[in-house]
């Protein structure tokens, strides 16, 4: 427990992107109950439209941060992609946990389940990869943004050093691994459906 108290004062940045995480499922969870536990839609819908605030004042925190002369760590670059992926996967997320509320409460059916073969698990890798390139383009632009603010290369190298690795670099080999293990993968060749997987369907 001291090592994680002795961490978050040395890392601030990192509580605010633990609370940034906790309180984005908080806000998913009580626009849900509000909407179909307490029936009232209209402030469920607020509440699960006030999720990008999060995203908000993440990126504030982390501006006045390095602004106020801190420098920039691991952590900062943390903060950059969480926002960048956050935004780009986050109203998805928040589509999936509705549709278990509904169906759980308000009889609805179950949430769509990834397709496993052929050419629609094709065209579903590459809507993923494409949130992917998303989240990372998002992220890159704010280490952008983060690094012109301070102005201070002394300041920012590890947001966009290349041979220290740096996080721009990593945002490269993320899409880059996330490309050839997915998209590229599931076109070359494509997953088929087993024959006796087609039997029980059929059988059912």
């Amino acid at each position: 427990m001291n090592k994680i108290l002795d961490f978050i004062a040395e890392n601030p940045m990192a509580a605010v992107i633990a609370a940034g995480e906790i309180g984005f499922w908080v806000f998913i969870a009580a626009g849900l109950v509000a909407r179909y536990l307490l029936r009232l839609r209209r402030t469920g819908a607020v509440l699960l439209a006030a999720t990008p605030a999060i995203d908000l004042a993440v990126l504030v925190a982390t501006m006045v941060d390095l602004a106020g002369g801190g420098t920039a760590t691991g952590v900062h670059g943390l903060a950059a992609v969480y926002l960048g992926f956050s935004v780009a996967f986050g109203p998805r997320m928040i589509r999936w946990a509705d549709a278990k509320f509904a169906q759980r409460f308000a009889g609805g059916p179950p949430p769509p389940k990834p397709p496993k073969y052929g050419r629609a698990k094709v065209r579903y890798e590459w809507q993923e990869w494409g949130r992917c390139v998303l989240g990372a383009g998002i992220a890159a632009a704010v280490l952008l943004v983060l690094i012109f603010v301070v102005g201070s290369p002394a300041q920012t190298t590890e947001l966009w050093s290349i041979s220290g690795v740096g996080w721009l670099p990593r945002l490269g080999m993320i899409t880059a691994i996330w490309f050839a293990t997915g998209p590229l993968w599931v076109t070359l060749s494509p997953p088929k459906e087993q024959a006796h997987e087609q039997g029980e369907r059929t059988f059912s």
